[in-house]
């Protein structure tokens, strides 16, 4: 599959590399330009590309970025792409770690249901809810007990479907949160945010959090806040939370 990834960061880099070892071609883009990623692409086997190439002729695009650039990209990138092209969405909103404050976002608090909109195109949210430290390395066979089972999110059958078989070439098992409107579950301050459990576990977490983000809304607020505090003063302190897998 020829795929285009829009970020050069822990999740960008490592998708890149994982990609090109299955077997698939990718471009890869940053906001500093091609020649900043000369030579990382030359040792995967990639191709250092512009935003606007990373999305031209390519039947899978990963914008990973952080959510305060989401807005920075050019105005009509992706107006181009036929209706088969998937869009993947891995960002997560940390307002008080990284992005500051963006209002519209604070209104609806859905990561990714923001991000369709500022793209104006349809978006599938994976990728987001593990570490990229956890996706280098803890792929494994399908039916092993402690494969890692990571959440999808999305409104298009089609492309959701296609996720699914690279999360699995990956090395995880997928599972259907719902529609993009559903993606709450797996962001920032929820119980599935990045705990490294297996399909079972997975499953009973997001049936506990119900379907209506109004529920649920000021508890994962909350605990995004904390976790966002944890991290800045002490993030190995975090490392351990997420370990613990509570």
């Amino acid at each position: 599959m020829n795929i285009g990834i829009i970020g050069s960061g822990g999740m960008g880099s490592c998708l890149a590399s994982k990609f090109i070892k299955l077997g698939h071609t990718v471009s890869i883009a940053n906001s500093r330009g091609p020649a900043s990623l000369k030579q990382f692409t030359e040792d995967i086997g990639a191709e250092a590309a512009t935003v606007e190439e990373a999305t031209k002729n390519k039947k899978l695009i990963i914008v990973t970025i952080p959510q305060k650039n989401v807005q920075d990209l050019p105005k009509n990138l992706f107006k181009h792409l036929s209706e088969e092209v998937v869009v993947i969405d891995t960002g997560n909103y940390y307002p008080s770690l990284r992005d500051g404050a963006i209002p519209a976002l604070d209104q609806s608090g859905i990561d990714s249901l923001w991000v369709q909109e500022q793209l104006g195109i349809p978006v599938v949210k994976v990728f987001n809810s593990i570490l990229a430290e956890s996706l280098k390395d803890m792929g494994r066979p399908k039916g092993e007990k402690k494969r890692i089972a990571l959440a999808v999110s999305g409104d298009g059958t089609k492309a959701k479907e296609v996720v699914f078989k690279l999360v699995e070439e990956l090395g995880f098992d997928p599972f259907d949160v719902g529609n993009i409107a559903q993606s709450w579950k797996q962001q920032p301050g929820s119980s599935i945010y990045c705990r490294d459990i297996n399909l079972e576990e997975l499953k009973k977490r997001i049936d506990t959090m119900g379907t209506e983000w109004s529920d649920m809304r000021d508890v994962i607020i909350a605990k995004r806040k904390a976790d966002e505090a944890l991290m800045k003063a002490d993030y190995p302190a975090y490392l351990k939370v997420l370990q613990g897998k509570n």
